[in-house]
């Protein structure tokens, strides 16, 4: 069973659809008995990181998390649930995070040149698609190649301390960590559930993950 951590906050049913068009049903839950139970965990989310935050902890999911990836258990972060994986974030903060890995997330600057725009800006926050640079495989990426585009939409970034984690780049005024890479943990600023064929790519071979896990 993969499981989608509802905590109020994200495109729950979006991702349940994205799942089902690849054949492997998920369940959209708040229960921390069925995160403790999942064969994969996937926590997406779309707000502000102090609120998620609160309301992982209001509904008791942070314990069965966090547990589930040291377990091993296939997890996959999405946007948000990516951000939160790092140890603070500098929206409304300093706010702290999971802390499964070190670094930090921050704003893009309001300043950064726009190259195809004399004299212009780009515009936070970055929305639309966008060109992910493959740095690391992880099984999570198995058919996806450098260039791929995804869609993205957020005005913070991670900074991640160990660089070895970052399975794609991308350029936006500069390169950030677009996703990481680690064991049993994939997480993404782009929406998979959002991206077409890529992403549908990119949900099928998680769910791969959960079913070699067992």
């Amino acid at each position: 069973m993969i499981v989608v951590v509802d905590y109020g906050m994200g495109n729950l049913r979006s991702v349940e659809k994205a799942f089902l068009k690849v054949g492997r049903p998920a369940k959209v839950s708040s229960a921390a008995k069925d995160v403790e139970k999942a064969e994969g965990i996937v926590l997406p989310g779309v707000g502000a990181f102090p609120d998620c935050m609160k309301n992982l902890e209001r509904c008791g999911l942070i314990g069965p998390i966090v547990e589930g990836i040291r377990q091993g258990k296939p997890f996959l972060g999405i946007c948000l649930g990516f951000q939160i994986l790092f140890e603070e974030s500098e929206e409304f903060g300093p706010a702290r995070g999971l802390g499964i890995f070190a670094g930090r997330v921050k704003r893009f600057s309001d300043r950064m040149k726009n190259p195809d725009a004399q004299g212009g800006f780009l515009k936070v926050p970055h929305m639309g698609w966008n060109q992910v640079e493959v740095k690391n495989r992880h099984p999570a990426l198995k058919g996806i190649e450098s260039g791929s585009f995804f869609y993205f939409v957020h005005s913070y970034y991670v900074e991640p301390l160990d660089q070895s984690l970052v399975a794609t780049a991308t350029d936006y005024g500069i390169d950030f960590a677009s996703s990481i890479g680690k064991d049993n943990v994939f997480a993404s600023q782009f929406h998979p559930e959002k991206s077409q064929q890529k992403g549908l790519k990119l949900l099928a071979n998680f769910a791969q993950m959960a079913d070699n896990k067992n």
